[in-house]
């Protein structure tokens, strides 16, 4: 994989912060903050991705009015958790 560098700013106080726990950890200080770094982004992108789709789940309810109520959902989810293999209920208006 390509990489390339970057530079970050970050405030004295901060930059100890991270220094102190990188050695606590026995890793550098760089290592900390591409792990810090990567764990936030790939955090970010599922949100995103969860927003996208409630969105578009919005969307197909205003075009179709399909939609479950709470008790059937939750009458689906409970027999779910009691272990029983229970088909989803068919979406109506």
């Amino acid at each position: 994989m390509a990489t390339s560098s970057t530079s970050v700013k970050l405030e004295t106080e901060l930059k100890e912060r991270v220094q102190k726990l990188a050695l606590a950890r026995k890793r550098t200080s760089h290592w900390l903050m591409k792990e810090a770094i990567e764990q936030y982004v790939a955090r970010e992108e599922v949100r995103e991705a969860d927003i996208r789709d409630a969105r578009a789940s919005w969307e197909h309810y205003k075009a179709t009015g399909l939609h479950l109520t709470f008790e059937e959902m939750d009458d689906w989810l409970a027999k779910l958790e009691a272990g029983n293999d229970a088909e989803l209920p068919a979406c109506h208006t």
